[in-house]
């Protein structure tokens, strides 16, 4: 049994370890994808592909925490399986709790040295001067580490300010710590604490941001999906925009041969019509590059490639971004059940970050996770998947945004046109906010399932001392595990003994016990999530997106190309167009109407 047990442990690590090789190739990818090839950096690349393969594998380790706690407990039974020694069951959480604090130290690492130094890094480039000679690869370093300075000064000021200042938890008058899981979260050194504190403030700064970005993102995501299905296929539009383009030369070319001869120049009449031609030839012409990009002229084959597969699957695209909306949904549902559940049924409320016993509501997001769970590993890689979405809506979130101090702009995050300083910026912000999305998924969307997976607990007394409760007869007294139960004054203290709480769920208890504050803003962020989410969610239904004239005349009519193609009509016929990469025959005319009228 013992074998068993550290087989099942084992296919558990070596998933993960896979997961984080996944992961890193997501990373480079979406590092290479959205960064601009003009002004590509090696060292901001590399810090970019590391920081993200680093934040994916934190989120990423929740569902391995809830799957190793889970395969220590006999569901069925209630009990502790044979090989779940409680040695075994501390070795299992002492290497997830190394793992954990390894990752949120690297991270921290990362976000508060690593990364500013990289864009200082960047930014103390000067091509004139190294040409010159002036500039010195010791000179570099030393403006950049100049700089790199007072973030080391503030994590020193973090630490200092966690390791001695006593936790507000532990000043309490104890009226609401009468339970042993309270009490075990307040037994930690100081060394646990100044982590603790120094992870609760970013986690504070985190929901913040996880607010705005995860809660656009997540309405702005599955809306995309619906509306990215093209009306006019890119063959189509090549073959449209060279006939249009032809004609409009074609009419320069009389309007120049019928007033060349004239002593008094060119009529104020024609000479309009001539400059409106001359604007709408650049229109086509940006538009006639748009679409030879679309087919993929001058690319690889793999990019060719990845394009025809592209557009075998459009129109699953529409069935996804209706599937995303009903999820997204489903979520909003469960996390407003939950708030208002801890607002009104947490015993302890502000004290200890609202802190729930166990749900007094039907939840649907738990109740699936319970339910799946029957089906090993359903549950697990729902739990992934739904973290995933979490993380590719704060991306998307982002790249809608931009990067903003206040309603000002600083950089726009687009695919191929990032520049090096924002997608530095924007994985800091990512880290923050992947902290925010911890909180949420363990606390807000399947809180007892993020606490205690599967495990369950026989709630009988034991049929002899010191033997185990025997729930095999009785299946109805088997109960999911909780902080505690109703039937906590006969059985909370075999409880304890069956039921393992997860790491990640522990340490966010013990954030929010200690420092209260970080806890209730944490808490009540969550609301204005939802509130976000619902405003930029029927915003999005029921309101097209306008074009920003303000950005570059090259950007800008990119947009407008972009915005034909995104369309609606004819979707599936511009698919399959698109998929055989020749346009319709006889519709050489239809859309030759949006010449210069396509502009904004």
């Amino acid at each position: 049994m013992a074998a068993q047990g550290y087989v099942q442990t084992s296919l558990i690590w070596v998933a993960y370890a896979v997961a984080v090789v996944l992961a890193f190739i997501a990373a480079s990818v979406t590092t290479f994808t959205w960064q601009t090839p003009r002004d590509r950096s090696a060292i901001v690349s590399i810090v970019a592909i590391i920081s993200l393969t680093a934040l994916l594998a934190t989120v990423f380790l929740l569902p391995v925490d809830i799957a190793l706690v889970s395969s220590t407990t006999s569901t069925g039974l209630g009990v502790k399986k044979d090989w779940a020694t409680p040695k075994r069951v501390d070795n299992i959480l002492l290497t997830l709790k190394i793992v954990y604090y390894s990752l949120y130290s690297f991270d921290a690492l990362l976000c508060l040295l690593v990364i500013p130094f990289s864009y200082f890094w960047y930014e103390e480039y000067d091509e004139v001067e190294e040409q010159e000679g002036n500039q010195t690869f010791g000179s570099r370093l030393w403006g950049a580490f100049k700089y790199t300075i007072a973030f080391i000064l503030l994590v020193v000021i973090i630490f200092l300010v966690g390791f001695f200042v006593p936790a507000a938890g532990s000043r309490g008058d104890g009226k609401h710590l009468d339970l042993d899981f309270f009490k075990r979260l307040l037994d930690e050194n100081h060394g646990e604490k100044a982590l603790t504190f120094g992870v609760g403030l970013l986690i504070t700064l985190g929901t913040l941001l996880y607010v705005l970005y995860t809660g656009a993102g997540l309405a702005l995501l599955p809306v995309s999906f619906i509306k990215s299905a093209p009306s006019m296929s890119a063959p189509q539009l090549s073959e449209n925009t060279a006939s249009q383009l032809e004609q409009n030369r074609e009419r320069q070319r009389q309007l120049e041969m019928r007033n060349a001869g004239r002593a008094e120049g060119m009529p104020n009449k024609d000479r309009r019509e001539l400059d409106a031609l001359a604007r709408e030839e650049r229109t086509l012409v940006r538009r006639e590059r748009l679409a030879a990009e679309a087919q993929g002229e001058g690319k690889t084959f793999i990019v060719k490639a990845w394009s025809k597969i592209c557009a075998v699957f459009r129109p699953l695209k529409l069935i996804g971004g209706i599937l995303l909306i009903v999820i997204a949904l489903l979520i909003w549902v469960s996390m407003l059940i939950t708030g208002i559940d801890k607002a009104a049924n947490s015993v302890c409320k502000e004290h200890c970050g609202y802190i729930l016993a166990h749900i007094n509501v039907f939840q649907p997001m738990n109740w699936i996770f319970v339910q799946t769970a029957k089906a090993f590993p359903v549950d697990y890689v729902l739990m992934a998947l739904l973290i995933l979405l979490f993380f590719s809506s704060s991306i998307s979130g982002i790249a809608a945004i931009g990067i903003r101090f206040l309603w000002l702009r600083i950089f726009q995050i687009r695919k191929g046109r990032t520049m090096p300083q924002a997608l530095l910026i924007a994985t800091v912000m990512l880290a923050l906010i992947i902290l925010g999305i911890n909180y949420a998924v363990a606390m807000m969307v399947a809180p007892q399932y993020a606490s205690y997976g599967t495990q369950t607990f026989c709630d009988l007394p034991p049929s002899f001392p010191f033997s185990r409760p025997d729930c095999s007869e009785t299946p109805d007294a088997v109960k999911p595990c909780s902080e505690w139960a109703d039937a906590r004054e006969r059985s909370g203290h075999r409880q304890q003994q069956m039921c393992t709480p997860t790491v990640m769920s522990t340490f966010l208890n013990r954030v929010t016990l200690n420092w209260p504050v970080f806890g209730a803003v944490a808490f009540w962020a969550q609301f204005a999530f939802l509130g976000v989410f619902l405003i930029v969610f029927l915003t999005s239904l029921f309101r097209t997106p306008r074009l920003n004239l303000s950005e570059l005349d090259e950007e800008a009519e990119a947009d407008e190309e972009e915005g034909l193609l995104a369309s609606t009509g004819r979707r599936f016929g511009a698919t399959w167009q698109d998929i055989t990469g020749r346009p319709k025959r006889g519709s050489n005319g239809s859309g030759s109407g949006n010449g210069a009228g396509s502009g904004v």
